[in-house]
């Protein structure tokens, strides 16, 4: 197995919590890969240091054999990032900002436009390029971060949950935009709590726990006979809370 993204004793503390607790994270080079795990167990922590956002307390982290922190330049040539909460330059048209976007990274102008087009084509932002991204609906935001995210062709993509708020059609969208770029070889890591969603796109799954891996490989390993979200209840010992108190619930009176 050749790997696109590998951590070895990953940590971070933010005062006395222990957000990220020495992981080892494994991740396939074109996979598409889901993080998973509830709120809270460090997913957007690990997903901030693996792409350089948060530098971490202690660990290794690699990028097609790269170390993130030794060799920032060349990393960040490779990888493609859509975080959660992305800020985007609101008074640009959606147009706008994939050309700067291009520009910043290098890309010769004429050719940015030619990617630009066929990114926007794809995303169904051909009659909002003009739009200011301001104006722009929650999908919208979305498919032109990952657009933006996509211009210079990264070898790894990192998505931290890019399906939140977003309508079916976009959704669709953006599905159908991931599974083209990982069947060309590139590799795709998003985080998610739709358990369904991960089941229905991912090879390959991490669950994550109180900053720690509980589990990783592929998905039929990680799940066994069960569903995902069976396996993953099970996982992080979530199983059998629901009907302790609450005893008044539904029971009101006229």
């Amino acid at each position: 197995m050749t790997e696109a993204v590998r951590t070895r004793g990953l940590f971070k503390r933010f005062g006395q919590q222990v957000a990220v607790s020495g992981i080892d994270l494994v991740v396939p080079r074109g996979s598409f890969t889901g993080l998973v795990g509830p709120n809270g167990a460090g997913k957007t922590t690990t997903l901030s240091m693996i792409t350089g956002l948060l530098r971490p307390d202690g660990g290794l982290i690699e990028i097609d054999g790269h170390n993130v922190w030794a060799d920032p330049v060349s990393v960040k040539s490779r990888i493609g990032v859509l975080p959660e909460g992305l800020r985007l330059f609101e008074r640009l048209s959606g147009r706008e900002l994939l050309l700067y976007n291009g520009q910043l990274r290098g890309i010769p102008l004429d050719e940015v436009g030619r990617r630009a087009d066929e990114l926007l084509r794809v995303m169904d932002l051909v009659d909002a390029q003009d739009k200011l991204v301001v104006d722009y609906s929650t999908g919208m935001r979305k498919k032109i971060g990952l657009a933006a995210a996509l211009l210079h062709n990264p070898s790894v993509l990192f998505l931290d949950e890019p399906f939140e708020g977003v309508d079916p059609v976009s959704a669709n969208t953006l599905t159908e935009v991931l599974r083209r770029f990982t069947a060309s070889g590139s590799t795709v890591v998003f985080s998610s709590h739709v358990m369904d969603l991960v089941e229905r796109l991912c090879d390959w799954v991490s669950v994550m726990d109180r900053g720690r891996i509980v589990a990783q490989g592929p998905l039929d390993d990680v799940r066994g006979e069960r569903t995902l979200n069976e396996a993953f209840l099970d996982l992080v010992g979530a199983r059998g809370n629901g009907d302790e108190g609450l005893s008044w619930l539904g029971s009101a009176t006229a």
